[in-house]
């Protein structure tokens, strides 16, 4: 027969149960996702329901080291008025990450040297996050303007280009890098 210890699960957004909780409070976690106040995220983490309403959720906890990109960077920086459909977070190439959580995620897969510049950590609604800065979410929206459509990209390189905080050197700098510098330039000659 098993014994519990009495103390209740906090009241947290999201719930990390690892072999430190007891095992009432795993039951009582486990008894939540049955009522639907909570939902599973991955072994031993838990989420409120209203945490998944809400607009951002610690995404380090459903893609460990994961960037937040593309949409999802491009929605946060205020560069579209579209909204995500599902968390857009880049990975490593070499990692495997296995999704069984109920949030829609859409994962991007890198090189090791992709990694390697225009990431920032920010604070996103009390969650700590690894997203791509504003230069290096442009130059993706550039790079990738066949897949997400020449509307959408040019949308994105004009808010940036009406932003007051705009730095068209980085913004050069991390096309070069991202071998996209020939067209940001032409696209600056249009606009420009």
């Amino acid at each position: 027969m098993a014994t519990y210890d009495n103390k209740k699960i906090p009241d947290s957004p999201t719930l990390i149960l690892r072999e430190s909780a007891s095992a009432y409070q795993y039951h009582q976690a486990l008894q939540k996702v049955r009522t639907g106040e909570m939902i599973r995220l991955r072994p031993g983490i838990f989420a409120s329901t209203e945490t998944l309403a809400a607009t951002m959720i610690d995404i380090n906890q459903v893609v460990p080291k994961g960037v937040l990109c593309m949409y999802s960077a491009w929605f946060h920086h205020n560069l579209t008025t579209q909204i995500p459909s599902a968390y857009n977070i880049a990975i490593e190439r070499k990692r495997k990450v296995v999704l069984s959580s109920p949030i829609s995620v859409e994962l991007y897969y890198w090189s090791e040297k992709l990694f390697e510049f225009g990431i920032e950590q920010t604070n996103i609604e009390g969650h700590s996050v690894h997203i791509t800065d504003i230069e290096r979410s442009v130059c993706d929206a550039i790079k990738y303007r066949n897949k997400i459509g020449l509307d959408l990209s040019s949308e994105i390189f004009r808010s940036y280009l009406q932003r007051p905080d705009k730095k068209i050197s980085k913004l050069l700098e991390t096309a070069k890098k991202l071998r996209v510098e020939k067209t940001v330039k032409s696209y600056l000659e249009v606009i420009l």
